[in-house]
C-alpha cells in the first residue's frame, strides 16, 4: 500500500510524505515499539516515489518514509521560495519530528544528500545514520549552473506521450555514454499530463533557483560535524568522482565508502539490486531493528 501523510514544513508550507508499505510491527526504537525510522530524500527534480522500491524493501525492518521536498512532487511550490539550504534542512527536521521517526537514518540522493548531511550536522540528536548518494561537497560553480540552464532550454516540452519522455531522456545517458532506459523511467515519473501534453511536475525556473543556493559553495565543513556513521555511495560513472568521494569519507568522523559498477548519477535507478546490497548491511549495523 501507499499512504500519504501531510507534514507542515518551515513557514507553514505543506509537504507530502509517503509510506510505500505498512510500517513493520515491533523493532526496538522508541517507547511505542515502532521500528527504526528511515527518511528518504530525493534529488533535484525528483520526488518521493523515486524511492518506492527502496522504501518497500526496507520496510521489512524499518519504517521507511519518502518526503517530497518543497518545490517537488505533491508538496507546495512557493513561487519565489524560500529555497535556501536552511529552509530545506528545517523541512526535513520538521518531517522527522512530526512523523515520530527519530532517531532516524537519512538516505539522500544528490540535493537530498546535501540536506541529509547538513541536518545530521545540525541535529545529531535526530540522525543516527546517514547515506550520501552521489553528491559532491565541492563547489560546482557558475559554469555548472549555466550548463543546467542551457540543458533545460533544450527540453521539447510538452512531450506528446510518456513514450516520448522515456525515449528523449533514455536514448543517451551522458554519464554512461549509452542508452539508459532507467533514466527514461526516472524522468517519466516526474511528468504529468496536461491539456497540451506531458509536462514536468516542477518548474524549471524554480529548479534553477533551488540549485543556485548551493552550487557556488563548498560544503566540507558540515561533513566534519556529522557525528553518526555515514556511508558515501557513488556510481562508477556518476557525478561524484572517486577521489572526492574518498576525501569526503576521510573528512567524515565515521565515514565509509562504496561504489556501484554500471551506474551513473541515478545509482538507485541504474542498479537497484546492487544499491540495496550496498546500503542494507550498513543500515543493519548502524540502525539495528
Amino acid at each position: 500500500m501507499v499512504r500519504r501523510i501531510n507534514v507542515t514544513g518551515a513557514g507553514g508550507l505543506r509537504l507530502a510524505a509517503w509510506e510505500f508499505a505498512d510500517p513493520p510491527k515491533g523493532g526496538q526504537a522508541g517507547a511505542e515499539g515502532q521500528a527504526p525510522g528511515v527518511l528518504l530524500l530525493h534529488g533535484l527534480m525528483g520526488r518521493a516515489s523515486h524511492w518506492a522500491a527502496t522504501a518497500r524493501r526496507l520496510s521489512g525492518r524499518y519504517r521507511a518514509v519518502g518526503l517530497d521536498q518543497r518545490g517537488h512532487g505533491r508538496s507546495d511550490k512557493p513561487t519565489d521560495g524560500p529555497f535556501d539550504r536552511d529552509t530545506y534542512v528545517a523541512d526535513a527536521e520538521a518531517a522527522i519530528e512530526q512523523l515520530g521517526l527519530a532517531p532516524v537514518a537519512v538516505i539522500g540522493h544528490a540535493m537530498g544528500a546535501l540536506t541529509a548531511w547538513q541536518l545530521a550536522a545540525k541535529r545529531p540528536d535526530l540522525v543516527r545514520a546517514l547515506v550520501i548518494c552521489d553528491m559532491r561537497a565541492s563547489a560546482l560553480g557558475t559554469r555548472s549552473q549555466r550548463e543546467w540552464e542551457q540543458w533545460f532550454a533544450t527540453w521539447p516540452v510538452p512531450f506528446a506521450t510518456l513514450a516520448d519522455v522515456r525515449r528523449w531522456f533514455g536514448e543517451e545517458d551522458p554519464a554512461l555514454e549509452r542508452p539508459n532506459p532507467a533514466r527514461g523511467e526516472f524522468f517519466a515519473e516526474v511528468m504529468a499530463e496536461r491539456m497540451d501534453g506531458w509536462r514536468p511536475v516542477f518548474s524549471r525556473r524554480q529548479m534553477l533557483m533551488i540549485r543556485e543556493t548551493w552550487v557556488h559553495d563548498a560544503h566540507w565543513e558540515e561533513l566534519t560535524q556529522v557525528e553518526c556513521p555515514a556511508l558515501v555511495v557513488r556510481g562508477l560513472d556518476g557525478e561524484l568522482g572517486r577521489a572526492e568521494a574518498q576525501e569526503m569519507v576521510r573528512v567524515l568522523p565515521r565515514g565509509a565508502y562504496a561504489e556501484v559498477d554500471e551506474a551513473g548519477h541515478l545509482v538507485h535507478y541504474d542498479q537497484p539490486e546492487r544499491w540495496q546490497e550496498v546500503i542494507e548491511p550498513f543500515l543493519r549495523e548502524a540502525l539495528p531493528a
